[in-house]
């Protein structure tokens, strides 16, 4: 059996929330006014969601009266996808669809034609429903509407800033307009407005868990570099106290350095706060840090002698 898609269970929830036919109502406009042909000759509406299908089916026929005013047939695509297409055939019934939702082959929906406000968000999900799609999150942020004309992106792009302060973006892939949007608050926000707050549940947990594996791998990146680094300074350190004990020997050293040079040949993997906790009576990771420094500075006053003696030889 074929995987369910997440964008189809988006659209299977907003379908599933529609619970009065002001709603439907309200859903079956933005679909008509986005979906592939809208004029007094011609008016189709393609899907792969059967749930969409059927949901535009019985509600146009009940619209119209007529439970077989929307003819559907399938086709089965070459990776086995069932395409649904779905077109009214009479005439008159196109038209009293039109002067129902007092629409026109412009498809442009005047300010006088518009759905009640509190209907918006019914709306936006008929728009969904028509052109829209969502990534599975697990992948990547991206929901998508694939619009018939520039004028409509634009009128689309209007109701979500102004009304929601979310604002898509747009760009014309083969001769198609599309408005997308790819930040993932952005995409809970239209998932939660359109009636698909489990599917919204759903993506909020995975950014939730990508954003804490992300934190993970940055720490450990960051702990591996520090270890490396940490590694790299006691790899020299340790050259300088055998550099030192090869020439001046250790026991001229303060007591103090001695110690640390003890400490730090025998443990060359201890960071600073373990060295300075390792020393009797304990050191601050500072106090280690000031100790080491000295006998840097004395390998490296051994080195320059060693330098201007092989110079002058």
């Amino acid at each position: 059996m074929e995987e369910v898609s997440f964008s189809y269970n988006v659209k299977k929830e907003i379908i599933d929330k529609i619970n009065s036919k002001p709603k439907a109502d309200v859903c079956i406009m933005g679909m008509l006014t986005y979906c592939n042909d809208l004029s007094d000759e011609e008016i189709s509406f393609l899907t792969e969601n059967k749930a969409v299908a059927d949901f535009f089916s019985l509600n146009v026929g009940r619209i119209l009266e007529n439970d077989k005013a929307v003819e559907i047939t399938q086709q089965q695509k070459k990776n086995g996808v069932i395409l649904y297409n779905l077109e009214i055939k009479d005439y008159e019934d196109r038209i009293t669809l039109l002067d129902y939702f007092r629409m026109d082959s412009s498809r442009r929906l005047m300010p006088e034609d518009l759905p009640k406000e509190k209907f918006y968000p019914q709306l936006i999900a008929g728009i969904f429903l028509a052109c829209g799609s969502v990534n599975n999150p697990e992948k990547k942020y991206h929901m998508e509407f694939v619009m018939p004309t520039l004028d409509l992106c634009n009128d689309f792009g209007i109701l979500l800033i102004d009304n929601f302060g979310i604002t898509p973006k747009h760009v014309e892939r083969k001769n198609s307009q599309i408005v997308y949007i790819k930040e993932s608050e952005n995409i809970i926000d239209m998932l939660t407005l359109m009636g698909a707050s489990m599917c919204s549940l759903e993506l909020m947990n995975v950014k939730m868990m990508k954003d804490m594996r992300n934190k993970i791998n940055r720490a450990v990146n960051c702990d591996n570099a520090n270890i490396e680094k940490s590694l790299k300074a006691a790899e020299k350190q340790i050259s300088d106290i055998e550099l030192i004990d090869e020439t001046i020997g250790l026991d001229s050293l303060p007591d103090n350095l001695q110690e640390i040079a003890d400490l730090r040949y025998n443990n060359p993997d201890y960071n600073l706060k373990e060295l300075g906790a390792a020393i009797d009576p304990p050191i601050s990771r500072s106090g280690a840090n000031h100790r080491l420094q000295k006998l840097a500075e004395i390998a490296d006053k051994i080195r320059t002698e060693k330098e201007i003696k092989q110079k002058e030889e």
